[in-house]
């Protein structure tokens, strides 16, 4: 059985959630995991905002649009009179229940119950358009199986048994429609995967089944070797090791949650990226295989903050480090890159949550310097480290100031902290010349 996750593009229009149901309509048993229809999640995190805020009447005012605006889409994907009737009465049940949430006083809770809405609403409405179009069809509610553990981390164990027992008292279907994103956490209470999440629910799914593939389509042809929002001429990348995919979705390809690939990688489940608006390309293909040496692909993570922490004194004493790293750990706050000098350590940081409480700790053991507005540009491909042509990146970046270098920490990359204005001219110099001097 194959799993196949579709995002809010793919099922953003009347128009797309046909194409969906093209690629899926193929006879053999399959998986859909579904996103929230584009915009809807924004839309949720803003009335929940509004909530917060104490403005319950502009949050109804969103909540009124947002229920016109899904039973504008039903009236032209349901044409089955009893269908479409009953899935406007579920929309309307949803959003009461969001009106209904204005009343109540704000928490993490009432927030995650917001957001949860979004792919109910998506799943709801796409199982009734297959059952419509003669296509067997079944829903698997994600929180009678999906769940966290105390440390966020999904429960694989519970995820399997209770999968395994929805879908034995699920109606036998060609399709089972599940919700992206959403989850219970380890006390019970509706949490989810953060976003980009359903990515991430797909390949748990997948590695829960022992899926033959786990295929994530969007609105792009696969992973592509630069970041095409900033840089013209970009190509899709055939095939990436689960490593490799890796490395670039935790620094900053926007088209895989940083996570995707973990569940599966164990089992070797190929991970396949498509595009829903041309499904005949052959997009990327992640999997336990690597192919050629050399850079293969930028990615770009911004908001980053680079902390360098001075202290001639103390750095070479006995446990100066593990102080530092013990601050960081304190206040749950990852560290992305990390390099030293005889009197310095410089590291970076993409939460700023606990910040100042952190500056407060390191304040009482060494100076500190604070640099803000950073991003990491990491260069990704098998091997990179040990390829003969690797050294030209330094060659063509020479009117750009690095900040930071973290090179072989990985085999598989190169990361490099640059200021964030600097960006953008560093992907267009990194894309122009290298991959014509790195034969990929």
């Amino acid at each position: 059985m194959k799993v196949l996750k579709f995002g809010g593009t793919s099922v953003g229009s009347v128009e797309n959630m046909h194409n969906v149901k093209e690629i899926i309509n193929d006879g053999d048993k399959k998986v859909v995991v579904l996103s929230a229809m584009s915009g809807t999640t924004n839309q949720l995190v803003s009335i929940a905002q509004d909530i917060s805020a104490g403005k319950p009447n502009v949050a109804i005012d969103k909540i009124n649009n947002l229920h016109e605006t899904y039973f504008s889409t039903i009236d032209n994907l349901l044409n089955d009179a009893l269908l479409n009737t009953d899935v406007k009465n579920y929309v309307s049940s949803v959003f009461e229940l969001l009106v209904d949430c204005t009343n109540k006083e704000f928490s993490e809770a009432l927030e995650n119950q917001i957001l949860a809405q979004g792919e109910l609403l998506s799943t709801y409405m796409f199982n009734s358009y297959l059952r419509q179009e003669g296509i067997s069809a079944s829903l698997l509610p994600a929180l009678n199986f999906m769940r966290i553990d105390a440390f966020k981390e999904p429960d694989i164990k519970y995820i399997k048994q209770h999968f395994k027992s929805v879908l034995n008292n699920t109606e036998n279907s060609e399709v089972y429609i599940t919700q992206g994103f959403i989850c219970l956490d380890d006390e019970g209470g509706i949490s989810n995967l953060q976003r980009g999440g359903s990515d991430y629910t797909a390949t748990i799914i997948g590695a829960a089944i022992k899926a033959e593939e786990v295929q994530i389509w969007t609105d792009i042809d696969g992973m592509h070797n630069n970041d095409p929002r900033y840089v013209e001429n970009t190509r899709a990348i055939s095939n990436l090791s689960f490593e490799e995919a890796a490395e670039l979705a935790y620094f900053g390809a926007k088209i895989l949650h940083p996570q995707t690939v973990t569940p599966v990688r164990k089992d070797s489940i190929p991970v396949r990226l498509k595009n829903t608006m041309k499904p005949a390309a052959h997009g990327t293909l992640i999997s336990k295989s690597t192919s050629e040496n050399g850079i293969k692909a930028i990615a770009a993570k911004d908001n980053i903050i680079a902390i360098k922490i001075k202290s001639a004194r103390m750095l070479q004493a006995h446990g100066f480090l593990k102080k530092v790293f013990e601050i960081f750990e304190t206040y749950q706050t990852s560290i992305d890159m990390i390099t030293t000098s005889e009197v310095a350590v410089s590291l970076t940081i993409d939460d700023d949550k606990n910040l100042d409480k952190i500056l407060a700790e390191l304040d009482k053991i060494a100076l500190i310097e604070v640099d803000k507005n950073q991003s990491i540009v990491c260069l990704v491909g098998h091997s990179v480290v040990n390829h003969q042509d690797t050294y030209k990146l330094f060659q063509i970046l020479q009117d750009v100031k690095i900040r930071m270098i973290s090179y072989g920490g990985s085999n598989n990359n190169i990361s490099l902290l640059i200021d964030s204005k600097d960006k953008i001219n560093t992907l267009q110099k990194l894309n122009d010349y290298l991959f014509e001097l790195v034969t990929l």
